[in-house]
């Protein structure tokens, strides 16, 4: 099921998201995207590109991010849960209803669409698709752009459908998995592919099933790679980390010089170092196929590791503990 979820992934790019109460849907410049877990992710995709990275918000949390009421006033504040029954999502909406700003939601129903169609509010229902949001980017991907108007570039992502190859990143996939199977990856990119690297940590952490962390150049050459400045007295705990270094061609070229010399002074200390080239026909193609890489790499270490790729035990056990509080 995991696996074919994988192949059939481009087909979400097939789909033509429609807004529900379109004509209540008030047009802004900047965006605020409510969103937890797998939820948000397709903001973090969007906000990869320039010119959505400074129109986009992206709040994790319960209520309003803080801004000024101002800026809350000029925004637009799109809430995706795609069970539409996330707290935290359902609590953000509710601020943003009683505070009368401009608001949508997408989901796949639940009680955010409830609310939505009780306020008559905006918004676009997901697929019926029963697969993990972590791997209904795509469809996140395209509702958000829906609604935040952006038709241009919805159509020119339709072509992923086609160009998006899922089978030819398996073989790498596997190949990464095996290699780091028995260590804890880090993924580091330069800032601006950060979105990127928290991603593979994500897929990692929820499919894989083990830790994992993220970080991007520059900052973290200011104080995280001090810590594996590797020592008789730390080397085994250094040891225990394996390094994926997402390196792109159109980074800044100081970020480039960063990343290609944090990967050999990490050699140098004898650990487990990844550098992956991003490629694509396109910017679009560049970072879903970065992604589905990501997504082959976890599945083959959760069947190394034998565990459930699909579902999160322990994300349900704490909402069970939380719900008898």
């Amino acid at each position: 099921m995991f696996e074919q979820t994988l192949e059939n992934f481009p087909k979400q790019f097939e789909w033509q998201p429609e807004i529900d109460n379109a004509e209540k849907l008030t047009p802004k410049e900047k965006i605020i995207v409510l969103g937890m877990g797998g939820s948000h992710l397709a903001a973090d995709v969007l906000k990869t590109w320039v010119p959505y990275a400074e129109r986009l918000t992206i709040h994790s949390d319960y209520g309003l991010p803080a801004l000024s009421e101002s800026d809350l006033k000029q925004s637009l504040v799109i809430a995706v849960s795609h069970s539409g029954n996330t707290e935290e999502i359902i609590d953000g909406f509710n601020a943003a209803q009683e505070k009368g700003l401009a608001v949508a939601a997408v989901s796949r129903g639940g009680k955010l669409i409830e609310l939505a169609k009780g306020n008559s509010a905006p918004y676009v229902l997901l697929p019926d698709s029963n697969i993990q949001p972590r791997l209904a980017l795509g469809f996140h991907f395209r509702a958000i752009l829906k609604i935040m108007g952006e038709e241009k570039t919805l159509n020119e992502t339709s072509d992923l459908a086609n160009t998006l190859k899922p089978n030819e990143f398996e073989n790498e996939g596997r190949r990464l998995a095996e290699k780091i199977k028995g260590r804890i990856p880090v993924v580091y990119s330069s800032a601006p592919k950060y979105p990127v690297a928290q991603i593979w940590k994500v897929k990692l952490n929820e499919t894989a099933k083990i830790p994992a962390f993220a970080n991007a150049v520059p900052e973290l050459n200011h104080n995280e790679m001090a810590g594996f400045d590797v020592s008789t007295a730390n080397r085994e705990l250094s040891e225990k980390f394996s390094f994926v270094i997402l390196e792109d061609k159109y980074d800044h070229p100081k970020n480039q010089q960063r990343l290609a010399a944090l990967a050999e002074i990490l050699e140098a200390r004898g650990l487990d170092v990844e550098q992956i080239q991003l490629q694509g026909q396109n910017h679009w193609h560049k970072i879903f196929s970065a992604l589905m890489l990501a997504d082959w790499t976890s599945y083959h270490l959760a069947e190394l590791y034998g565990v459930d790729p699909e579902d999160v035990p322990l994300v349900e056990d704490f909402k069970n503990r939380l719900a008898d509080r």
